[in-house]
């Protein structure tokens, strides 16, 4: 059994970054710029205000991080909750490493990097720690976690903000190996709640767990050295069927930065990412075709098993439940022939013609799995067949648009950024825009708002 929780804590207090760090900040960046903007554009969502109340609820007078964008100044964890909450409220932020990685770590990271006065570029690096870690944990266990009801973003988003804010606070190898092990203690959060108010509480928490950790273990708390390899420690206990590797070496720290290979993929749609790649091919055979509603006898898709899992809702009643709904991805792009945040409502769902489209829409299966994000298949498919005999195939899509193999230009990137922004009063969205962009140049990220 190898000793995972020494090295990673040994490789977040000295990450020895080398000369590809430029390269890999690019990225890095990319995840910044789409957090905020995603977090900006959830703000007034109903589960944000209910987080928002509860941290009021508290009364705490401390003062360390603001909460974007309305400046208010809280404890930094209880920042990091609102803050990504907020980012994933619509699901709309960036996908890898089988979840949000942008949406735990940035909201962390910022929160801590401003009760520091942090840089932009130490910012960063703290984000690239929390990366690497959550990768490193992630790809250890061939068996899908979605499948098995654990949700990444909450279960390692958790160790992955931990790792980043201990790297922040410049821990010795000691105090991190405690940190990670008390975040391998709080890491939870359950598929069961996908498309409901909770799912976006699994970013916020684990940002504020991984913080907290943090601070715990500053003060002294401490425990187990292998919290994370140990035959009933983390990594076990995500595993039932006792797949999980715990015997190969750790590989953070070997030169090269796993972000290069997994990158971070720009969602297009604010749904579920299990639909993206059935949304672009329907969107393109509609347009295309110029095929309408009225012609359409059935629809079917062809996806992998994890994805269909946690595609729950076949008859959504609302905008939140829909976005875990193919059937709904389905009917928007018809219907609309847009799936966007406008369609998201509790009223389109409930139109008739979008309620009649659902229902001709079939899911099957089938047993694949990508290389790179193997919660999905190889492969996604959709097959249109309309009421005159004629069908029109998708083929198989390998990527979405907007998928780290696939990824948007810097124009769509600005436009979706400028969207989420916009009408919120007093924010200057160009400038904001411009300092994610060159967040490296930033003396200290306290400037931001």
């Amino acid at each position: 059994m190898f000793p995972i929780t020494h090295t990673l804590s040994t490789f977040v207090s000295n990450p020895g970054f080398n000369d590809l760090l430029e390269k890999a900040f690019v990225i890095a960046k990319i995840g910044f710029v789409d957090t905020i903007a995603t977090m900006i554009a959830g703000r007034d969502d109903s589960v944000v205000r209910m987080i928002h109340q509860f941290i009021r609820d508290k009364k705490t007078t401390a003062c360390e991080a603001k909460v974007f964008p309305m400046g208010e100044m809280l404890l930094s964890a209880d920042a990091a909750l609102i803050n990504g909450t907020a980012a994933h409220a619509l699901d709309y932020d960036d996908v890898a490493l089988g979840g949000h990685p942008s949406t735990v770590l940035v909201p962390a990271v910022l929160a801590e990097g401003q009760r520091l006065g942090a840089s932009g570029a130490q910012v960063l690096c703290a984000y690239l720690v929390g990366y690497e870690v959550w990768a490193e944990l992630f790809y250890r266990e061939p068996d899908a976690y979605h499948v098995k009801g654990w949700h990444p973003t909450a279960v390692f988003g958790t160790v992955g903000a931990a790792a980043a804010a201990a790297y922040l606070n410049r821990l010795d190898p000691n105090k991190s190996q405690h940190a990670l092990a008390i975040a391998a203690s709080m890491a939870s959060g359950l598929v069961s709640n996908f498309g409901t108010m909770m799912k976006p509480v699994h970013a916020g928490r684990a940002a504020a767990s991984g913080i907290e950790a943090v601070r715990l273990a500053i003060n002294g708390l401490t425990a187990s050295p292998d919290a994370i390899e140990h035959h009933a420690g983390l990594l076990a206990a995500l595993s039932p069927n006792g797949r999980v590797d715990l015997d190969s070496p750790v590989m953070v720290g070997a030169g090269k930065f796993r972000i290069f290979d997994f990158g971070l993929s720009v969602k297009k749609y604010p749904m579920c990412y299990a639909t993206h790649r059935v949304i672009d091919g329907v969107l393109d055979m509609v347009d295309a075709q110029n095929i309408n509603p009225s012609e359409i006898k059935e629809v079917r898709t062809t996806v992998g098993v994890a994805q269909a899992s946690m595609l729950r809702n076949h008859s959504p009643k609302t905008g939140l439940e829909a976005k875990f709904s193919m059937e709904f991805a389905v009917a928007s792009a018809i219907v609309e022939r847009r799936v966007g945040l406008r369609e998201l409502t509790d009223s389109f769902v409930e139109r008739p013609e979008v309620r009649k489209m659902m229902a001709k829409v079939k899911i099957t299966t089938v047993d694949t799995h990508c290389p790179i994000e193997p919660l999905f298949a190889l492969t996604d498919r959709v097959v249109i067949y309309l009421n005159d005999g004629r069908s029109f195939d998708s083929g198989e899509i390998r990527f979405p648009r907007g998928n780290a193999m696939l990824p948007l230009g810097e124009k769509e990137l600005r436009n979706k950024f400028m969207d989420c922004t916009a009408g919120v009063s007093g924010l200057d969205r160009v400038t904001l825009y411009e300092c994610l962009s060159n967040l490296e140049a930033i003396g200290s990220v306290r400037d931001l708002t």
